[in-house]
């Protein structure tokens, strides 16, 4: 195992019709820019964004299937850029499951230990906890043609967690042809296999629900770069950027424009949101007042008061009952905006066309401008373009 550290990296396929720089020229179209990271050794971590976002370019490089544009990878200090894959130690585990049909399931959990030498003894070991780690013992003499897809994918894991010798373990979507159930079941196992062992793992996904409940520390990519890197609960409660909210969350964060003016009170800051006014968290700095700033607040943190006088009025749209929570729709002034109110015995009970009035916690409330968060400070700061940022275990 060994920390790896990925230092000013960017990476371009190529140049795409009709790009052209300031001067004219033909420019390239980058994948990633400018992105510096470091994983310490032992750590769970994700790279979570949208397709494209450039999660896949960057596990590709980590891997040494893909040589970047520019920037150096360094495992334990050591600069690997130029050394293929097989050069790394690591392991590694895809969307799709890559498995030897012809073997059986055990002979594809001992082929990679078989390739390095080990003992008899040692393999019929490892492989063996393995398989009882992932519920494949009873299947250890069957050949791997005849299992199903999922069983195929949990094959590949396996295969990627049966040494212990590695630098990483490299994950790139592979819970994607597995069940729902079956997915969960794997996230846990996961976890516990990273908690008895303590391997090196990254993990690239698409889902949240992955990466939150997988990983230590969550990466959140967009258009090639890192906008905030942080544990699950600072990416929830305290979103550096207003994509990471959006991105973060069912549904996403709130995201309403806002003028922050001084309060009657001393010291006390109000938003402004259209006609209305919300208090602000205690202690913001007094430069922050002005227009042009947006306000963040999670639907889990509004709250539908019962005074008519009180809070903002919003007018109900619809209201979807998802079994645990409900998702209110409304409109505040014009613009619409996101309820999640769970199923409490004293929960309200809302129809389309109400009003009600709605309550913003100052303490679940932050501010961005330009994107990007100025208030409060966030528990990670937020990650200007091309700075740097580390992800610790």
């Amino acid at each position: 195992m060994a920390e790896i550290l990925l230092r000013a990296i960017s990476h371009s396929y190529g140049v795409a019709r009709g790009a052209r720089d300031r001067a004219g020229r033909r420019a390239p179209v980058y994948a990633l820019r400018d992105v510096e990271l470091r994983w310490r050794d032992g750590g769970a971590y994700a790279l979570l964004g949208p397709s494209g976002c450039g999660k896949t370019t960057l596990l590709g490089i980590i891997s040494g299937l893909i040589r970047p544009t520019r920037g150096e990878v360094l495992y334990a200090g050591k600069d690997v850029t130029d050394l293929p894959s097989r050069g790394r130690n690591i392991a590694q585990v895809f969307q799709f499951p890559v498995v030897y049909d012809t073997m059986t399931v055990g002979q594809n959990l001992a082929f990679p230990l078989r390739n390095r030498g080990l003992a008899a003894a040692e393999i019929d070991r490892r492989v063996g906890r393995i398989a009882e780690i992932l519920e494949l013992s009873a299947v250890l003499a069957m050949r791997a043609t005849r299992l199903t897809a999922d069983q195929k994918q949990v094959l590949a894991l396996g295969r990627g967690l049966v040494r212990d010798d590695v630098a990483a373990i490299l994950f790139d979507e592979p819970l994607t042809v597995i069940d729902p159930h079956r997915k969960w079941l794997l996230r846990r196992k996961l976890k516990e296999i990273h908690k008895q062992f303590r391997h090196t793992l990254i993990y690239v996904t698409h889902d949240q629900t992955e990466a939150l409940t997988f990983a230590d520390e969550v990466v959140v990519m967009q258009t090639g770069q890192v906008l905030q890197r942080g544990t699950p609960e600072e990416l929830f409660l305290r979103p550096a950027h207003t994509y990471v909210g959006y991105f973060i969350g069912s549904p996403g964060m709130n995201v309403l424009p806002c003028e922050v003016a001084a309060g009657i009170e001393a010291g006390a800051m109000l938003a402004r949101i259209g006609a209305h006014e919300v208090a602000l968290p205690a202690g913001l700095d007094p430069a922050l007042a002005g227009p042009g700033l947006e306000l963040g607040i999670r639907p889990e943190h509004i709250a539908v008061l019962g005074e008519p006088a009180a809070g903002l009025p919003a007018v109900v749209g619809a209201v979807e009952d998802h079994g645990r929570f409900r998702i209110v729709t409304a409109r505040l002034g014009d613009r619409p905006i996101k309820i999640r109110i769970g199923h409490a015995v004293n929960a309200p009970r809302l129809a389309a066309g109400e009003v009600v009035r709605l309550g913003f916690p100052p303490e679940h409330i932050c501010l961005y401008r330009d994107g990007r968060i100025v208030a409060p400070v966030a528990p990670v700061a937020p990650i200007a373009p091309g700075a740097q940022g580390e992800v610790a275990a």
